[in-house]
């Protein structure tokens, strides 16, 4: 069986894990980056014409912003052990990580612009939410929220699915600039899975079936989501970890649920 186009696996091991463009995706807005250094490794990047927001995944390191030092960042040594330390960079910087420990750093991206600066998320800085009932339920960790009024474009969030359990469920999809019914947003899933050697599951497809991709997701796979809806279901013994990157034209979340599979809600 081919692989899907939108099923991103791993390039290596170590230093740049993923890298997806606007460019390599095929469409407008969102990027993520993914970095593995072990403690005493350095890495830095300009931001361009974008926005950044850096998601310690796992891990310690001394962040650097234009030279300004934010200290040493991160708590968390496994991405199921709580909230995340985020750090949000604008265009036009540049930003520099030394990595104290082994170190898990996501960079998630989106078109920059607008008077904002570069801040420190901290764990806590929004609550966690839990979502659903049953085998339906989810926790969410907020680190850019549509309210936080802190970004041109970039909304970012992580989600534990327990084991068992389905996520961005019942079916939804945000793929339509009809505000304020709909808003148009791509979104990516970076998956981990606790223990690492389980699977989930995502489908992505459209009221047409015109896409309709159906993916067996590993520990530290990226999916792809341009249009559509796009459930996931994790299996029993295996607790599912994603930190999910959306934007689009307006930094609106408004999604539409699949209306055959919406009478769950009621």
């Amino acid at each position: 069986m081919s692989k899907s186009p939108l099923l991103v696996r791993p390039t290596s091991k170590s230093g740049r894990i993923h890298d997806v463009t606007p460019a390599s995706a095929g469409w407008s807005h969102v990027g993520f980056g993914l970095h593995r250094l072990e403690p005493g490794e350095a890495y830095g990047e300009e931001t361009g014409d974008r926005e950044i927001c850096l998601v310690l995944v796992s891990g310690k390191g001394r962040f650097a912003v234009d030279g300004e030092d934010f200290g040493e960042l991160g708590e968390r040594m496994s991405p199921f052990e709580g909230a995340p330390h985020a750090l949000y960079v604008p265009a036009g910087r540049h930003w520099a990580v030394d990595a104290t420990t082994d170190l898990e750093l996501a960079v998630c991206s989106a078109p920059g612009g607008g008077d904002y600066h570069a801040r420190v998320i901290a764990p806590g800085t929004h609550p966690r939410v839990t979502r659903g009932t049953g085998a339906n339920v989810r926790h969410v960790y907020n680190i850019m929220p549509e309210d936080d009024g802190a970004a041109n474009a970039l909304l970012v969030v992580e989600v534990i699915t327990p084991q068992g359990n389905t996520s961005s469920y019942p079916p939804h999809k945000h793929d339509q600039d009809d505000l304020p019914h709909e808003s148009q947003l791509e979104e990516t899933y970076y998956h981990r899975m606790n223990p690492a050697q389980g699977f989930a599951f995502q489908r992505v497809y459209t009221d047409d079936r015109s896409l309709d991709e159906a993916m067996a997701i590993e520990d530290g796979d990226v999916t792809l989501v341009p249009r559509g809806y796009h459930p996931v279901a994790t299996t029993a013994g295996y607790d599912l970890y994603y930190l999910n990157v959306m934007a689009g034209p307006k930094r609106v979340w408004k999604f539409h649920n699949a209306p055959e599979h919406e009478w769950m809600l009621k």
